[in-house]
């Protein structure tokens, strides 16, 4: 069973092969769906600064009453921040606002901050000192491992050049119809795990004609099939999703895709249109 699974990062720590989502889930709302994904048997939980539902999330894991160390909790520290103390003091809000002791996971979580977002503008200098904030987290115990979101291969070599400790993980938009091969390529040349947000594209390959008659082949959901896609790739895939139905039916991925099928998912043209989410950067612009 998927949920039961895990993959092994670099420095040695397990991390749960399935998360849940929780962007654009409210802060008043959050702590249910966070309780309903724990007692389905979901065990890592992806929240941001940024999603400003952290208290939420922090309640809904303390209401689970399982154990805090049978949990895995990433956080991100928001894109904006680009300096030291603002970044470790970032660290210790996102903690007294979860009411946890320590995270399994921080992620810096753009290299730029939204509005310079995949612009030439250069935040090395500065993304090198929220690092430098992150490693010292680790070192007090704050945080467990800690890793990068939507930093592409320049931006990866300028933290592995001068980092004392390796990013463990980078997240970014990755699905059928939007699979980034260099990047993907190079974290696991590097070793480093990539986490795929946003693996069913926003909903917006639901009705893909191709993608729909690919799940319907081996009687699984459009969901499912780009959740196991995900997987099949080597990636950790963090769907979203409020309802108690889809965070079930999400985990439901008792089946493998065969070769032939995955190089042809992997052929499929790249959507353009992700709906109301373009509007978003990351679907705008994404690891171009």
């Amino acid at each position: 069973m998927i949920l039961q699974e895990n993959y092994q990062l670099a420095n040695g720590l397990t991390i749960p092969k399935l998360g849940l989502g929780t962007w654009e889930i409210d802060d008043d709302k959050v702590n249910k769906v966070v309780e309903a994904a724990i007692e389905i048997g979901y065990r890592h939980i992806d929240t941001a600064q940024a999603y400003g539902n952290e208290r939420g999330v922090g309640e809904g894991i303390k209401n689970s009453l399982i154990a805090r160390e049978k949990l895995f909790v990433t956080t991100k520290v928001e894109a904006e921040i680009k300096n030291y103390d603002d970044a470790f003091t970032s660290i210790k809000q996102s903690l007294k606002r979860m009411k946890l002791n320590y995270l399994d996971l921080i992620l810096i979580h753009s290299p730029q901050p939204w509005d310079d977002f995949r612009t030439d503008k250069n935040y090395d200098k500065e993304n090198l000192e929220v690092w430098r904030a992150l490693e010292q987290a680790q070192i007090d115990g704050l945080v467990r491992s800690i890793g990068v979101s939507n930093f592409k291969i320049a931006d990866l070599d300028n933290l592995l050049t001068h980092a004392k400790i390796k990013p463990v993980v980078n997240q970014f938009l990755a699905h059928i119809s939007n699979t980034p091969t260099d990047i993907i390529t190079y974290c696991k040349e590097q070793d480093i795990l990539v986490e795929a947000y946003s693996p069913i594209a926003h909903g917006q390959i639901l009705q893909h004609p191709e993608i729909k008659k690919m799940a319907e082949k081996y009687d699984v959901s459009v969901p499912q099939l780009s959740i196991k896609y995900c997987l099949e790739l080597g990636l950790l895939p963090l769907p979203k999703s409020g309802n108690p139905k889809h965070i079930t039916e999400n985990a439901m991925l008792d089946f493998n895709i065969e070769k032939k099928d995955l190089d042809e998912l992997k052929r499929i043209g790249e959507i353009t249109d992700y709906g109301d989410a373009n509007v978003y950067k990351v679907f705008s612009q994404g690891t171009k």
